[in-house]
């Protein structure tokens, strides 16, 4: 889920990030997602839910389309330098996410909170049993890196499985039972 929201207090300050890149693996209908993510001598790897990598193309094109031409075309300046704190690698998957747009800076602020034990899917244990040892990062990426982002997110998305015309879920490869045909008809991809 993405929420619009205050910064809260993160474990890693990124700061402004030099690349910000969003990439899946596999084959549609078994993809993993991820944003990776580098600043200074920091490297983070975000994995998330395709829902997540969607409403954050979705959020990022919108908000850099509201904006005026002018402020598409100047400069960002975001409000911290880069990561400072040398070699840093984390790596976790996302759960909440918070995004906001600076109109000061002409920037947006990120932060990514690693998944909770309660939003643990079934069969998997919790990274830490002290939840002051969950992992998160707060970094700030200018408007052309949102506005790229934004369609990199949008474009991986729409390259899944085609949806359904009658319920909207996925058609898999090697076909659909609707349950719009109370599943009597099976519809195939493309």
């Amino acid at each position: 889920m993405i929420t619009i929201m205050e910064p809260n207090k993160v474990k890693y300050p990124l700061g402004a990030v030099s690349s910000i890149e969003a990439m899946t693996f596999g084959e549609p209908g078994h993809r993993t997602f991820r944003l990776d993510v580098h600043s200074g001598a920091a490297y983070c790897s975000l994995w998330m839910e395709k829902e997540q990598l969607f409403q954050l193309g979705v959020y990022l094109k919108d908000m850099v389309g509201r904006l005026s031409q002018e402020d598409r075309d100047k400069e960002s300046d975001l409000r911290e330098g880069t990561w400072s704190g040398g070699e840093l690698t984390v790596d976790f998957k996302a759960g909440q996410m918070l995004l906001s747009h600076d109109q000061g800076s002409n920037a947006f602020y990120l932060q990514a909170h690693e998944r909770g034990a309660e939003d643990q899917e079934e069969g998997e244990s919790p990274r830490s049993d002290e939840p002051g040892d969950a992992e998160s990062v707060g970094f700030w990426i200018t408007t052309a890196q949102a506005g790229v982002l934004g369609e990199e997110a949008l474009k991986i998305c729409a390259a899944g499985r085609p949806t359904c015309f009658l319920c909207g879920q996925p058609i898999n490869p090697e076909g659909h039972a609707c349950p719009r045909a109370n599943g009597h008809t099976v519809l195939e991809a493309g």
